[in-house]
């Protein structure tokens, strides 16, 4: 099985992706000669993060019983200072909301998405590190991202 997207050129910067019957609009700002219709296209990498995960934790969570009242994603990636512009590393940050008896579990699926489940995350550990935190009801439960950034120094 391959997965297969189409991209045609719209004119000036833009270019229109057809992904599953889908259209993505990519372009540039106005200052590099697009039109500002769309994202740039590299930080699709970090939406296809946040949604691959997403939807693990989600369905784990579903499949457990344990859902949650609100789950958000931040994904951001520091990029390097010279060409090419690349992420050098990736942080993930889950806030969750919800019974305070379904922390431990809105933990053990994050956990299980970047360990066990996460293609998308497990494709860029290859290249980078990615880190990850979680909040519950506004208080930090996991991160480990300090340790992450204590390797690379």
């Amino acid at each position: 099985m391959t997965h297969e997207i189409e991209t045609q050129w719209m004119g000036k910067m833009q270019f229109n992706a057809l992904v599953n019957g889908h259209t993505i609009v990519m372009d540039a700002p106005e200052r590099v000669g697009g039109e500002d219709q769309g994202p740039i296209p590299k930080p699709f990498v970090l939406t296809a993060l946040s949604g691959c995960t997403g939807m693990d934790v989600a369905a784990i969570l579903r499949k457990s019983g344990k859902e949650v009242t609100d789950f958000d994603i931040k994904v951001s990636g520091e990029i390097s200072k010279q060409a090419p512009i690349v992420y050098v590393a990736i942080h993930v940050i889950y806030d969750f909301k919800g019974p305070e008896e379904n922390r431990d579990a809105a933990l053990q699926a994050v956990m299980d998405s970047q360990l066990k489940f996460c293609g998308v995350s497990h494709m860029l550990k290859q290249i980078m590190p990615v880190t990850w935190e979680v909040n519950y009801n506004g208080v930090s439960v996991f991160s480990n991202k300090k340790e992450t950034v204590a390797e690379l120094n």
